[in-house]
């Protein structure tokens, strides 16, 4: 009797889950079109079946919140790599990241293959000093396989209190073992925007990520250099390698500091009218919340006309393929490095009830000249070669992962990339130096204290380069 309750219960159960389900997806199908669209009757049935099977048949009992809520997992990540369920947690962690502090390793992460993919570390991070790089696969946290783990629930494992220690196992394009590597968790003070007046003549500005306050810190940053340099301005280097995104409005500010006033920065489209999108180089589309005064105001008039290097690579993302294309499409810097990482896809936070919410792809990004950045990146004009030690793992692009979104036009062939690096060659008649071939990684990275190192090859062209077009000889 007991069980013929239970049965029972399940039916209705289902039955009410399914006509919420109903109800819901004939709101959204009533959005589409005029015209209803027909339910998905039997994988609703289907659904619900499997449901009342795992309630009443699983080896242990299981809450209905964990069903639920592992269902929409699967429903979301079975979209695309980005698409993601936030728990109250995950969507905690998501707001705090983008405010710059948070307690972890410093990554930014995705998956592949069940496994957790380093898109890029990011800088002065435990995960950057240990020499995690992009590209490593990530299957073991402590003695944990990250297989069958969500994306968020392996986010959740690697952060935690500061000064507690994980062990990462790390399979790496290249190398024959797995990686063992033990990190010391720490507070991640992003320092999203760090600068440096090369020598008299020449600034550098870094970007690691996009947060919310990127494109004051940056202006602020400019501003000091140009006071602090003796003499004209003579060229300028955005470094945006390894950066992993972040926030929109801070790439279109970024993008605002260099460009004309109104100059279209990116645009979107997608299949509902809140995802086409137009952003100018305009306060309205870079200025968030109460933040009503224009920083972009505190920056010298030269700032938009000083020769700029645009350095990327691989690890370049999401808001920074939006910053190196609309400078590239307005022809305001030569884009310098390697291929960028090709995260073309709009993601949009749509909060639910009990302070959850998703991660929904809802449209593509394009530049100011309609190309597509999904799956296919920002190609440099002035492209240099890779590290041999790192060419298998920089290679990883956002087309190599599993269900990415595909591209919204036809890919360049080789030949038609062939003839366009050739193009740039004779455009700006600048030949880089060959590239050392044995360097000691760690004398790449900067000194403590300092903000870029005397060896880093790709800054070091981008100068020469600045240096070529206002007749300065390089030393």
């Amino acid at each position: 009797m007991r069980s013929k309750f239970n049965q029972l219960g399940l039916v209705i159960l289902g039955a009410l889950f399914g006509v919420a389900i109903s109800l819901n997806y004939s709101a959204i199908a009533q959005r589409e079109t005029a015209t209803a669209q027909p339910l998905p009757i039997e994988e609703l049935r289907a659904f619900t079946e499997v449901f009342g099977r795992v309630k009443s048949d699983y080896v242990e009992p299981v809450a209905d919140k964990k069903l639920i809520t592992e269902a929409i997992n699967g429903m979301l990540t079975g979209l695309d790599p980005h698409s993601a369920y936030l728990d109250q947690e995950a969507f905690k962690e998501m707001q705090v990241g983008t405010q710059g502090e948070f307690g972890g390793l410093g990554i930014e992460v995705g998956m592949e293959d069940g496994f957790v993919r380093v898109v890029s570390p990011i800088d002065d991070s435990p995960a950057s000093r240990a020499g995690v790089k992009a590209g490593d696969l990530i299957v073991k946290l402590d003695e944990t396989s990250v297989k069958g783990m969500t994306l968020n629930d392996a986010v959740k494992r690697m952060r935690g209190k500061p000064n507690t220690p994980i062990v990462l196992t790390i399979v790496r394009k290249g190398e024959t073992k797995p990686i063992v590597l033990t990190l010391t968790r720490a507070v991640i003070k992003i320092q999203s925007v760090k600068y440096k007046l090369l020598e008299p003549g020449y600034a550098y500005v870094r970007v690691s990520q996009f947060q919310e306050h990127t494109g004051e810190t940056m202006a602020r940053a400019i501003e000091r250099m140009f006071k602090e340099n003796q003499g004209p301005m003579k060229g300028m280097v955005l470094d945006l390698r390894n950066d992993p995104g972040g926030l929109l409005n801070g790439a279109v500010a970024v993008s605002a500091a260099f460009l004309p006033k109104d100059a279209l920065v990116v645009y979107t489209d997608g299949r509902t009218e809140d995802a086409k999108m137009k952003l100018n180089a305009s306060p309205e589309h870079y200025l968030r919340g109460r933040n009503k005064e224009d920083f972009l105001k505190l920056l010298p008039k030269e700032a938009k006309t000083v020769p700029m290097v645009v350095l990327v690579n691989g690890g370049s993302a999401s808001a920074s393929e939006i910053v190196a294309g609309a400078l590239q499409d307005h022809d305001r810097a030569v884009i310098m490095g390697q291929q960028t990482f090709g995260k073309g896809s709009v993601q949009t936070i749509l909060p639910l009830g009990n302070n959850t919410a998703i991660k929904l792809t809802t449209a593509r990004y394009y530049t100011p000249k309609g190309r597509s950045i999904q799956a296919k990146g920002i190609t440099p004009d002035i492209p240099l070669d890779e590290f041999a030690t790192d060419r298998a793992a920089l290679k990883l692009r956002e087309a190599d992962l599993t269900k990415h979104l595909g591209e919204s036009a036809a890919a360049e062939t080789p030949a038609e990339k062939a003839a366009a690096a050739e193009k740039s060659a004779q455009k700006y008649k600048f030949t880089p130096a060959p590239r050392p071939k044995e360097v000691d990684e760690k004398t790449l990275r900067p000194e403590p204290g300092e903000v870029v190192s005397p060896n880093d090859y790709e800054l070091n062209q981008a100068v020469a380069f600045l240096k070529s077009r206002s007749g300065t000889k390089t030393n």
